[in-house]
């Protein structure tokens, strides 16, 4: 019984995810100390943008304490994704073909940057706009005080729509590889995705046109960076005769 296939992939998927899951409680350790220098970190494109005679608040008794620690468990997750996609890659590359595996890493390795890049963008560049156009734009005798945790969800929200939307070259990648669409057609539809990434900011991010306008924007230049990319990338008849020799 030891001996069956089945059980031996259930085992190995065992272990990774249990390193998976230790990988980020270590680093989720690492960072507990620092986890209310994490939130002013995080904070900072808000409280810059404030009155001078405003300040964020907590509405809950407890939201001091426990949202720097949700903020610190998220970075912790973010800081293990390499670990976490090489998990991946370790268990599934044994079922891969030479082919696959020689596009799965770059995949791997490019959509991990790329989500970073994205957060990044957000965070430097979305948000102190956001947030400097939200604060302006209240009404007179009202006072801005944000509450620290719909501010830190509001932000991950941001950062996961931005994430997602700068893996548009890689999307753009595994459609053609796998055949579902060539380049020829994907340019055509130009006028298409254009509308499409102003759909998708609309519904991934919260409701302003600021940041459907920011998200938008970059995930077209994105596509087209993804054209641009897949002129040295064509499915051909040798990949197609080198997975049927491997099978």
């Amino acid at each position: 019984m030891s001996d069956s296939p089945l059980l031996n992939h259930l085992l190995e998927l065992r272990n990774r995810l249990l390193r998976s899951v230790l990988a980020v409680l270590v680093v989720f350790a690492a960072l507990a100390y620092f986890a209310n220098d994490l939130y002013n970190l995080l904070a900072q494109p808000l409280l810059v943008a404030l009155p001078s005679d405003s300040q964020m608040i907590a509405t809950d008794v407890a939201a001091p304490f426990f949202t720097p620690f949700k903020l610190t468990f998220v970075v912790a997750l973010a800081l293990a994704i390499p670990y976490l996609l090489w998990q991946l890659w370790a268990f599934i590359a044994p079922g891969l073909y030479r082919k696959e595996k020689r596009l799965v890493v770059p995949l791997l390795i490019s959509s991990t940057l790329l989500f970073y890049a994205g957060v990044a963008f957000a965070y430097f560049v979305v948000l102190p706009i956001a947030m400097a156009f939200f604060t302006g734009a209240a009404p007179e005798g009202v006072t801005v005080a944000t509450d620290i945790s719909r501010y830190l969800d509001f932000v991950l929200a941001i950062f996961m729509a931005f994430g997602i939307a700068f893996e548009t070259p890689v999307a753009i990648m595994l459609l053609i590889w796998s055949g579902v669409s060539t380049r020829e057609s994907l340019a055509r539809k130009r006028p298409y995705i254009i509308v499409g990434a102003f759909t998708v900011g609309m519904l991934l991010t919260p409701p302003d046109v600021i940041s459907q306008t920011l998200l938008a924007i970059p995930m077209w230049l994105l596509f087209e960076l993804g054209l641009q990319i897949s002129r040295w990338y064509t499915p051909s008849q040798s990949n197609d005769k080198e997975t049927a020799d491997e099978a």
